[in-house]
């Protein structure tokens, strides 16, 4: 039983950026319909319980290699997405490029949100956790925690218009940078 609270806090701890993602999400498409938002929290969850199956299987090597710069390439991605979320709200309504519904916009989501579950894959093998509990717990949270976030941020919408896709395009940048500093400090 210990157990299973254990990976649900993990699970709880890594599911947070994916939280914070599908905000901004739901903050910027506050048109999503319900099958939009399950194939969103389905992308994000598929890359933060396929990470942790990499990590576990790499071992530890992999582990200490990424260890050194996962927060730097999570960082990258999600500032960069920030900044061009941030730069499109200038642009005419045609002009506009990103769209978090777009499945390559997904995958690059995903794989930002999920770069620090690959070292919990390693901490998941040196610890003898029963890996297909510990991937359907990652899993199960993080696909609940999209589908909760985007329909926080769906709702928050209204009248706000642009001035909530600079928010979304803040928030990323912000978990960015908190990812950094968390890894730097």
């Amino acid at each position: 039983m210990s157990q299973v609270i254990e990976l649900i806090l993990i699970a709880i701890g890594l599911s947070f950026d994916t939280f914070a993602v599908s905000i901004s999400t739901g903050l910027t498409n506050n048109k999503i319909r319900f099958l939009q938002g399950v194939k969103v929290a389905l992308v994000l969850a598929f890359f933060q319980t396929l990470m942790p199956l990499i990590g576990w299987l790499g071992g530890v090597q992999v582990g200490r290699l990424m260890s050194d710069f996962d927060h730097w390439i999570a960082f990258g991605l999600l500032f960069l997405l920030g900044v061009k979320m941030i730069a499109d709200t200038f642009k005419k309504e045609q002009e506009r490029k990103i769209n978090p519904m777009m499945l390559s916009v997904l995958i690059y989501l995903g794989l930002a949100t999920s770069v620090d579950a690959l070292v919990v894959g390693v901490s998941l093998a040196l610890i003898s956790t029963d890996i297909y509990l510990a991937l359907a717990v990652i899993g199960f949270t993080t696909f609940m925690a999209a589908m909760i976030g985007m329909l926080l941020g769906k709702n928050a919408t209204g009248k706000l218009g642009k001035k909530i896709e600079v928010l979304g395009g803040l928030i990323l940048i912000g978990i960015g940078a908190k990812i950094l500093i968390e890894h730097l400090s």
